[in-house]
């Protein structure tokens, strides 16, 4: 699919992002997994997470992850900012599909993996709406054999609308390609 690209970025749709979603599920369905729970990485992963509900019936849990501080300045390790702890013990044993909107440098992916392995699931697989086709710094573990990306980009910044301040212009812009934010 096309995407505006306006200086590096690109700006994309809630409708884009909703049949890129789907697109995702059915993927998903055709090679023949089917999870019992969906865990959303947050925040970036809650809006595709919900989505993937619409299509897939499945309950979701949250997970909250930073790399970033208070001061919005990177950090050097994952802030857990919200984990499942009152619900782990419903992991075990489970087929989870672990949900973020992309797969940039791969650490936060590699952090939820490890920590959702350590309480024994049947299977974990792995859906990103956009994987950047790029190095990654951080590791799928050998015990996830499954990752569904949705598109794959180009290592530039990804503008969601769920993060816009004036969706107006942001829709505006995802649909014409216009330069001015």
């Amino acid at each position: 699919m096309a995407h505006p690209d306006i200086e590096g970025r690109y700006f994309l749709s809630y409708a884009h992002i909703h049949l890129s979603v789907r697109a995702l599920a059915g993927q998903i369905a055709a090679s023949g997994f089917e999870p019992d729970l969906i865990v959303a990485i947050g925040t970036g992963g809650f809006i595709p997470a919900r989505i993937l509900k619409t299509f897939m019936k499945k309950p979701i849990l949250t997970v909250g992850i930073s790399y970033y501080g208070p001061d919005n300045k990177p950090a050097t390790s994952p802030r857990t900012i919200q984990w499942i702890d009152e619900v782990e013990q419903k992991l075990s044993g489970k087929r989870i599909l672990l949900v973020d909107e992309v797969d940039d440098s791969r650490v936060t992916l590699e952090y939820c993996l490890r920590e959702l392995l350590r309480h024994k699931p049947a299977e974990i697989a792995v859906a990103v709406l956009h994987n950047k086709k790029k190095e990654k710094r951080g590791k799928i573990p050998p015990e996830v054999h499954r990752y569904f990306a949705g598109e794959e980009l180009d290592d530039k910044w990804i503008c969601y609308p769920w993060d816009a301040q004036d969706i107006t212009a942001h829709e505006k812009i995802s649909n014409s390609g216009m330069a001015a934010y």
